[in-house]
């Protein structure tokens, strides 16, 4: 049975209406797989963010805790070099009171000390105390307080003359260092380099008890007292140094 006219363009325009929605639906559920992707790369992506803050965040809390501890740590180094520096000068001027405290230039016990036969090693009278210098070049790493090879066994040998040539007599250590800028975060100026190595030297000795802890104290100068001129890189060598600086007063005399 044939259809009439109207009734096959009808159907045919239903045709076309299912095959249009049939494409439609298509269209559709790629967009949707398209859009469903996007999404997870988005999710991905805000995750990926999410946990970078956490780094970030987790690292700038790390860095201020580390920035109060540096800080914290600088205060209290600068309120003991400023202790130490007066106890120094009340130390020399009390010795300088006293009779027969002197340690004079041709004193027996500064012509026996060995450590003047050290490579580098320098000792001299300046009024009436004893320095011997002994070169920063040759016991730390360049602009830290971390002891070089042969660095200790070297401050052991010039701690031990000591000992035996002074066993009372109160000893300063100071650290000392050239007019360069430092570059460290860790030592913002000369005289945290300064004060740092002359504690590291005071612990070592300490430690190992080489010298009695109660016989020494540490002061660090920064660049104020060059021993030369630092025109020059042998000069500013010169002035990176450790002084131990022999009082006359002795610790029974305290």
């Amino acid at each position: 049975m044939s259809l009439a006219p109207n009734q096959q363009q009808a159907q045919l325009a239903m045709q076309q209406q299912v095959t249009t929605l049939a494409q439609q639906n298509t269209e559709y559920q790629t967009r949707a797989a398209s859009l469903d992707k996007d999404n997870q790369e988005l999710e991905s992506l805000l995750a990926q963010t999410r946990q970078q803050v956490q780094l970030l965040t987790d690292e700038v809390g790390a860095t201020r805790t580390q920035l109060q501890t540096t800080t914290d740590q600088l205060l209290a180094m600068q309120t003991d070099n400023t202790q130490l520096k007066q106890m120094s000068t009340q130390l020399v001027a009390t010795s300088k009171q006293r009779a027969g405290a002197e340690i004079r230039a041709n004193n027996t016990l500064l012509k026996n000390l060995t450590l003047k036969q050290l490579p580098g090693v320098e000792v001299r009278q300046d009024g009436d105390v004893v320095r011997v210098e002994i070169p920063a070049d040759r016991l730390f790493m360049p602009g830290s307080n971390y002891f070089q090879n042969g660095g200790e066994q070297l401050l052991d040998s010039v701690a031990a003359d000591l000992r035996q040539n002074f066993p009372e007599n109160l000893i300063g250590i100071e650290g000392h260092t050239d007019d360069g800028a430092t570059h460290s975060q860790q030592f913002p100026t000369n005289h945290h380099l300064s004060a740092a190595q002359a504690l590291a030297v005071y612990n070592s000795l300490a430690q190992k008890r080489t010298m009695a802890p109660n016989q020494l104290f540490v002061i660090g100068h920064g660049g104020n007292h060059p021993v030369v001129s630092n025109a020059s890189d042998a000069g500013k060598a010169r002035n990176r140094r450790i002084e131990f600086v022999v009082y006359p007063e002795r610790l029974a005399s305290r």
